[in-house]
């Protein structure tokens, strides 16, 4: 594994994480994870393993605390979960090893719809990349996002397809709309993970080496 992966603790609610860096990390990448999912979730592990094997720093959290996962509504409020979102953006900004790293934001399902917030909310991300999610959940906060964003979709999860098209309309920043044949909502379907990260991987590091997002 490239990158030793240690358990964090931010803010001052402690929300959990999970940090992993390669050697002289190119920028940080925070993973926004959807409703029933955490910084334990095999698939975003698993992205967020390839990442850093392309030389980005992870962060995957959590960004409720168990007793606020007991309320349904709690996992649905986007509000809340792109000010969680902001919180490990201030965090990552304070520490040592991530201080000066350009950061982008990688959402699933209802976290996409917090990334995107939180993105409109800080102008200082580089990039956006959603799997399987739901970004129209980011309501008028898409015409104010300035990160360049791509969203993937299955190719099966008909709905959500839809749902991506009609909030594509809406961003008014350089964005891409990829649907990976044959996949359904999971990317469970051998191969379609890793379309994925080969997509993520491209749009993180060449919106990084346009320069933007850099801050100073």
């Amino acid at each position: 594994m490239n990158g030793n992966l240690r358990e964090v603790n931010i803010g001052a609610l402690s929300l959990k994480g999970l940090f992993g860096a390669p050697e002289a990390a190119k920028a940080l990448i925070i993973f926004a994870h959807g409703s029933g999912s955490g910084r334990l979730s095999p698939r975003n592990n698993y992205v967020a393993e390839a990442l850093r094997e392309s030389g980005l720093a992870t962060l995957l959290l959590d960004l409720l605390t168990p007793e606020e996962e007991i309320r349904r509504s709690n996992v649905f409020d986007i509000p809340l979960l792109a000010k969680r979102l902001l919180m490990a953006t201030a965090w990552a900004k304070e520490q040592a090893a991530t201080a000066r790293l350009p950061i982008g934001y990688f959402g699933a399902s209802t976290g996409a719809g917090a990334a995107l917030v939180a993105a409109a909310d800080n102008d200082g991300i580089f990039a956006v990349v959603s799997r399987g999610g739901r970004p129209d959940l980011a309501g008028d906060a898409l015409e104010r996002v300035r990160a360049p964003t791509l969203l993937i979709v299955g190719g099966h999860d008909y709905p959500v397809i839809g749902l991506n098209r009609e909030a594509q309309q809406r961003l008014r920043v350089e964005s891409e709309l990829v649907i990976v044949p044959g996949a359904t909502h999971l990317f469970e379907e051998p191969g379609t993970l890793d379309q994925v990260i080969a997509h993520a991987s491209q749009w993180f590091l060449t919106h990084l080496h346009q320069g933007k997002g850099h801050s100073t």
